[in-house]
């Protein structure tokens, strides 16, 4: 199929609101080396990762790197005192 095959025409504009929500993917270079890291997940997890293929590590590094640029995106958190 190529490209002018394609129908757009039910795709919905994209809005302003919907762009700063963008994330942008990491590249496929790898900027900083990997370690190794033993993590205890509960099994139904485990299984639904290990189902997406052997390249299900790369799935769960990209979204932890997602996770940890959201985290380091916001406001830094007052500390709770103690009493």
């Amino acid at each position: 199929m190529k490209d002018e095959d394609i129908d757009l025409s039910d795709l919905p504009e994209a809005t302003a609101e919907m762009l700063s929500r963008a994330v942008l993917r990491p590249g496929r270079e790898v900027t900083e080396p990997r370690g190794k890291l033993t993590v205890v997940l509960d099994r139904d997890l485990a299984k639904w990762y290990r189902g997406m293929g052997p390249q299900y590590h790369g799935i769960i590094n990209y979204l932890l790197r997602r996770y940890m640029q959201e985290e380091l995106g916001k406001p830094p958190q007052p500390k709770a005192r103690r009493a």
